[in-house]
């Protein structure tokens, strides 16, 4: 199982939310590019980054910020980017800067199309971020819930070539109360797409617990304030997964 590092960019700074919410954002970093340095340098093998302005605008944006992380990460690591992707423009333009996948969310749900059409032009570079709200998916930077379900959804992507779905329980994001394993594991489940859990990771026990379930369908987890705040130090915990590896 592999820990992912999430940058998340409001204007132009490395921020992590409560929930969700714009309104709660705590400020970790003023220079992403440095940010994603030092996550490599810890032994990040991935970064995450959200464009959380996009997210709400429908549009790209930080696109400097963005432009920063990937000069300083190089050709090191993969990087993979959400927020506002909603056109095969957008996804070409990302991709040719150095990304190595794009995250489709709002997109996903309410354009299926758009969808099958980017997995069939980008194959193997598109992932879905699924963010649901008491197992409802929320869109449009989680402003608006929707009558659908996560494992609806995640069901309605398979066969079409997504490489993977990044989960997020929003009630936990950022809280970091433990992420919620019985949601993952029965997403993991109910679909053959392999699934990252994101939200709520806080101590090494929680990374424990979420390898303990022993479901080859979950590859890997999202870190964020954890990190930042120093209860989960990024080494240790991947080292420890790398020691269960047989």
């Amino acid at each position: 199982m592999l820990l992912i590092p999430a940058i998340d960019l409001k204007n132009g700074h490395c921020v992590r939310l409560k929930q969700g919410d714009m309104n709660q954002a705590t400020v970790f970093s003023q220079d992403p590019g440095a940010m994603a340095a030092h996550w490599v340098a810890q032994g990040a093998r991935r970064l995450h980054v959200v464009d959380l302005d996009g997210a709400f605008a429908g549009k790209p944006s930080n696109i400097a910020a963005i432009t920063a992380i990937l000069a300083a990460v190089g050709h090191a690591i993969p990087v993979q980017l959400g927020g506002g992707i909603r056109s095969l423009a957008a996804i070409q333009g990302w991709l040719d800067l150095g990304l190595r996948d794009v995250i489709i969310g709002t997109a996903a749900v309410k354009d299926p199309a758009f969808l099958r059409l980017a997995c069939q032009t980008f194959p193997g570079q598109i992932c879905v971020g699924i963010d649901a709200k008491d197992g409802f998916v929320a869109t449009d930077g989680w402003a608006t819930v929707l009558d659908v379900t996560a494992t609806e959804l995640a069901k309605q992507c398979q066969g079409l070539g997504v490489n993977s779905i990044i989960y997020t329980d929003i009630g936990r994001d950022g809280m970091m109360g433990g992420v919620n394993v019985a949601a993952t594991l029965a997403l993991a489940q109910a679909v053959d797409i392999p699934i990252i859990a994101s939200g709520g990771m806080h101590v090494l026990q929680d990374v424990k617990d979420l390898h303990a379930t022993q479901c080859k369908g979950i590859t890997g987890a999202i870190l964020g304030r954890s990190i930042y705040e120093g209860t989960i130090v990024l080494s240790e915990a991947q080292g420890w997964l790398d020691t269960q590896t047989t």
